[in-house]
């Protein structure tokens, strides 16, 4: 009976502390499409509808979130259910920005860390399939790369199928009214795509980085090239040649399980592409990245380049993040102006640059409703954290190219003959005809 009372009033105690912490760290900016929710049903500010409600589960869940402080603490914080979110995750993000942008003197800190404390202590913790990465051996070598990749893409072919377009497409699309499905902005990318590289039947292409083969299949089937696709990971390239055969492609369209630093076929491609890849390279590697470009494409042959950005003006980031420690391990992201002289050091030239940030928040949002939509179908190949890791990440990176924080670039470069001549017409006309 007593240790009932007791528990009781421990856990009476926890709420009063929540709230007041809650009131402390928000009050004042409160965010009108956003609530929480405690474990007892009990909701603050208020009991307004909202948008987006974040679900306390336990009375030690605040200390779970905030004790860390930091963004992987946080992040693990919802992947082991210490909290959960309903609604628009997306608007959660906006609470991590109150946070950051936050001023709290020293005796306010203290203050904040010793309540934190009296919170109860979170139970321990189930293990959950997927952990955090470990890689192994030098940075960016070929091992650790395919290490990493093999962390990300291996999941499960039938996972990402669940939320992708139907030709399993894992990068940004391409809107035109901003209403288009998935499957049509997809195709309408890998039309835009061509027409950019303006391919013509019997050119050969390359493509870094392919995933599941859907732009060099399309670019087989409507613009009559002979096209090879590289991946690091297995299960994409047997799916991609599985649809290569399927497609009736088979001698036209292939693809190999191959680094891009192992590509040895001197100005063997008319066109080179890399769609999503390039933000595993790493910035000291961007220079060996392009003179290997350089070296495989033929003079006056083109290069696009898709791939996200930082912005130039973000704030350096200390310690590990969340993107790396559970999502993409060894990613990097520099600006443009880091990418463009790169490519220019080694003699690409620089003919035209297009940001997609816009489209690449609304292709996210998709496929986090895609993803949501599917939840119980998900679990059937991967766990409950697996599924949040997913829901949080990309829900999170739409929210950073809707801010600015991110940009996505379509970058096209082209070599240039001995002569100098560039062999591209005058105009961008083709593009949109």
């Amino acid at each position: 009976m007593f240790t009932e009372k007791t528990k009781q009033k421990e856990v009476e105690e926890a709420k009063r502390l929540t709230f007041h912490l809650l009131d402390e760290l928000f009050g004042s900016q409160r965010i009108g499409s956003l609530g929480i929710r405690l474990w007892d049903g009990t909701l603050w500010p208020d009991s307004s509808p909202r948008e987006t409600t974040i679900v306390l589960k336990h009375p030690g869940s605040l200390r779970a979130m905030l004790q860390p402080g930091t963004e992987v603490g946080l992040g693990e914080a919802y992947l082991y259910d210490d909290f959960d979110i309903e609604g628009n995750i997306e608007t959660a993000f906006e609470l991590g920005d109150v946070l950051s942008e936050k001023t709290l003197g020293g005796r306010q800190k203290l203050q904040i860390a010793s309540e934190l404390i009296r919170l109860p202590m979170p139970d321990k913790r189930k293990s959950a399939k997927r952990g955090a990465a470990r890689l192994s051996g030098k940075r960016h070598s070929i091992e650790r790369d395919r290490q990493a990749v093999t962390y990300h893409y291996d999941v499960s072919n039938d996972f990402y199928a669940l939320w992708l377009d139907k030709r399993m497409v894992y990068s940004c699309s391409y809107f035109q009214s901003g209403k288009e499905d998935l499957d049509t902005a997809q195709e309408q990318k890998l039309d835009y795509i061509c027409r950019k590289l303006r391919l013509k039947p019997g050119q050969k292409l390359l493509d870094i980085g392919c995933g599941w083969g859907g732009l060099i299949i399309y670019a087989g089937q409507h613009y009559g090239v002979i096209a090879k696709g590289i991946t690091l990971s297995k299960p994409q390239a047997e799916l991609a040649n599985q649809r290569i055969a399927a497609a009736g492609l088979e001698g036209v369209c292939r693809v190999e399980i191959q680094d891009y630093r192992a590509v040895q076929e001197a100005e063997a491609y008319d066109a080179l592409v890399s769609v999503g890849m390039f933000e595993h390279v790493g910035a000291a590697l961007l220079p060996k990245y392009f003179k290997l470009a350089w070296d495989l494409l033929k003079p006056g042959g083109v290069f696009l380049n898709h791939g996200i950005a930082n912005r130039a003006t973000n704030p350096p980031v200390h310690g590990p993040t969340f993107s790396n420690t559970y999502v993409f391990p060894d990613g990097e992201l520099v600006p443009l102006n880091v990418t463009l002289n790169a490519a220019e050091n080694v003699g690409f030239e620089v003919r035209d640059v297009e940001s997609l940030r816009e489209h690449y928040a609304l292709t996210l949002r998709h496929w986090v409703r895609r993803l949501e939509d599917h939840h119980s179908d998900a679990l059937k190949y991967v766990d409950e954290t697996t599924y949040r890791i997913w829901r949080l990440f990309m829900s999170g990176s739409a929210y950073g190219f809707t801010k600015g924080r991110l940009n996505l670039y379509q970058t096209l470069f082209v070599k240039p003959t001995i002569h100098g001549l560039s062999s591209l017409p005058f105009t961008r006309k083709d593009w949109y005809e």
